[in-house]
């Protein structure tokens, strides 16, 4: 294994789960927290904790390794900590880890007291996070964080409001708009994870088992049909490994089902999957492989060869760990492009996947006589390799377009990120025509039929995207729609095809307003920064002249950005417990929107529109992408006519 391999062997599983671990709390000590006013901007914050006899609790006010022991941190710039100090039985002791440094700890119960001063008008409730470090002898553990809430005397009760009763989607006036509010794309998700599939048998990890593996079945026993129905039992196993993959994103999504959209519009998560895409394509192109632990895979291949059922089962289990070098990324690719959809469309897309990689193997014990149609391994299997690691490349460059959207950088604005597809088209057809070579490459000694229409693929693709460069009308490039950033997100001071015709408000209340100022009813409009299908409707469908002409004049339009970052006013942060009895901190604009949808229009995934009446009364059922212009106008019409029927 390539010495760079071993960093990144357990990349893809650790960083999906990476999430949940994350916002979770030591149980190493338990904290109440409570709160003393001293004057109108001056509180006293007591955290006190009963100790743990196992380890010892360095108290608030030491410095390890110029690092503080113990800091209080808040959602927003809105308080200053002013100190500490501590009180419990505490004892002195001479830390070998630093030096020999005289520090305070605790072993039984201890209160630490912080003094904050607030900047401006004081919150009802006050949300922020308490770090603390713990250890004993050579054993030392900082950074462990405990996330409180706690209520302040006279503080100014947040106005947000999360959900409103009135809003019940189950009786809208009129039956028009989607049949449910889950989503209606679970076959397109299994046929974008079957094309996934697919494309992993061609990778040199999948495509030489497939004959072996067929005639492992079918010669073991010389009784045929056991031997096609062994092979139907592993491609059933296949199937079902891939699909029970997605069991941890349904879990999460129960307790808190906003942290599957989050995967797609976090800033840091963006710029994780940017990294890790690109350490995707560098394997790809053959520097190193990244594989899960040899022994890992030498135990799972050893239970291969016992039992009937019980070894077929872990037999597929040694195929999805050894084809992990080739698939993993195709799948990290597949997960990270319907996270943003819920817990079901993964299932959907991993068991299209799974059906995929199991397809031919089922089929080929069935027939064995097709095995002679099967080309033979060589070159070719690395060139694909080698091409997907471009598109990995091309992968990567979104994920960190969407950060940039989402923190308005203006890094990767449109023409600096079609450029980049540009380049990396132009070296992806460098290498077809081998111009370039990587380390498992050989010479190229002639141009295949095959290698042809890649070639002329890859340059049609290329040649489309060079107008995207321009400021002129050909710059649109509605066959990509909603991959790159906005066409008014532009390095020209005036992009020519930047529409303006609907300035949709950003706050729900300040629209629900101006909707019973005009009598108009209030389109929601639930978008996000990173949201693919949300910059294709507002391209291609928002620009039509009927649906422009509706939104314009007939409708009060409201856009809410789920993933908005900016953080809300002291005196609007707080708690809300959702559906699923879950606390939620509400703390950005983004946290308050994405909510906000989930409570009320029970759903997490962008766009989604919905058309509510001025008393809050839902007018239709709720819409979601929806490419046609005519079918979103219908709609539209549907929701005015229902506003009609409203006293």
């Amino acid at each position: 294994m390539h010495p760079l391999a071993k960093p990144f062997c357990l990349l893809f599983f650790l960083f999906f789960f990476s999430v949940v671990a994350f916002s979770q709390d030591s149980t190493a000590y338990q904290w109440q927290v409570s709160s003393k006013k001293i004057d109108a901007k001056t509180y006293e914050l007591n955290f006190h904790t009963t100790g743990n006899a196992n380890w010892e609790l360095y108290g608030p006010n030491e410095v390890l390794s110029d690092v503080p022991s113990t800091t209080v941190e808040f959602d927003s710039s809105i308080a200053v900590e002013k100190g500490f100090k501590d009180s419990g039985d505490a004892k002195t002791i001479t830390s070998t880890l630093f030096d020999n440094q005289q520090v305070k700890v605790y072993q039984s119960p201890a209160t630490f007291t912080a003094t904050i001063h607030f900047k401006d008008a004081v919150p009802a409730k006050l949300l922020g996070k308490l770090t603390y470090t713990y250890g004993k002898g050579e054993e030392f553990y900082n950074g462990n964080v405990y996330a409180f809430t706690v209520p302040l005397e006279g503080g100014v009760e947040s106005s947000v409001r999360i959900k409103i009763a009135s809003l019940d989607l189950d009786k809208p006036v009129n039956n028009c708009g989607d049949e449910d509010t889950g989503g209606k794309s679970l076959f397109g998700v299994f046929l974008l994870g079957l094309l996934g599939g697919f494309i992993a048998l061609l990778t040199p990890c999948v495509f030489p088992l497939i004959p072996l593996t067929v005639s492992f079945f079918t010669k073991k026993t010389q009784d045929r049909k056991k031997g096609v129905g062994n092979a139907l039992l592993y491609g059933f196993f296949i199937l079902l490994i891939y699909a029970l993959f997605s069991i941890p994103f349904h879990l999460v999504d129960n307790v808190q089902p906003e942290i599957l959209n989050n995967i797609s519009t976090n800033v840091w998560l963006n710029l994780i999957f940017f990294v890790i895409f690109v350490v995707f394509a560098i394997s790809f192109f053959g520097y190193f492989d990244i594989v899960l632990p040899s022994g890992f895979a030498n135990k799972i291949d050893a239970r291969s060869g016992m039992g009937t059922v019980g070894g077929i089962f872990f037999m597929a289990l040694t195929l999805a760990i050894v084809s992990f070098s080739c698939t993993g990324p195709i799948l990290g690719s597949l997960l990270v492009g319907t996270a943003a959809e819920g817990a079901w469309p993964l299932t959907a897309g991993l068991a299209g996947f799974g059906f995929a990689l199991a397809l031919p193997f089922a089929l080929f014990a069935m027939f064995p006589g097709w095995l002679q149609s099967l080309p033979k391994s060589g070159g070719w299997l690395t060139s694909v390799k080698v091409v997907l690691g471009f598109l990995e490349v091309a992968m990567a460059i979104k994920f960190l377009s969407n950060a940039d959207l989402v923190e308005q950088w203006g890094i990767i604005k449109r023409e600096i990120f079609i450029g980049s597809w540009v380049i990396i088209g132009i070296l992806t057809l460098l290498y077809l025509f081998g111009k370039i070579r990587f380390p498992h490459d050989s010479p190229l000694k002639k141009i295949s039929a095959t290698r042809s229409v890649f070639i002329a693929l890859f340059a049609a693709i290329t040649i489309y995207l060079v107008p995207g460069l321009t400021n002129t009308p050909a710059a649109n490039l509605k066959l990509i729609s909603g991959f790159p950033p906005p066409l008014c997100y532009s390095i020209y001071e005036n992009p020519v095809n930047c529409e303006t015709g609907v300035e949709p408000l950003r706050d729900y209340e300040e629209a629900l307003e101006v909707a019973k100022k005009e009598g108009k009813p209030l389109l929601i409009d639930f978008t996000g920064w990173a949201c693919v299908n949300c910059r294709r409707m507002e391209e291609n469908v928002w620009t039509d002249e009927e649906v422009i002409g509706l939104m314009k004049n007939r409708f009060v339009v409201v856009s809410l950005y789920v993933d908005e970052r900016r953080l809300l006013p002291a005196s609007d942060q707080t708690q809300f417990k959702t559906k699923q009895g879950v606390m939620k901190n509400i703390v950005t604009v983004g946290d308050k929107w994405a909510t906000f949808q989930s409570e009320n229009f029970n759903k997490v995934s962008q766009p989604q529109y919905a058309i509510v009446h001025p008393s809050e009364i839902v007018l239709t059922k709720t819409k979601s992408y929806t490419p046609s212009a005519k079918e979103f106008a219908e709609w539209l019409n549907c929701g005015l006519d229902a506003f009609g029927k409203v006293k």
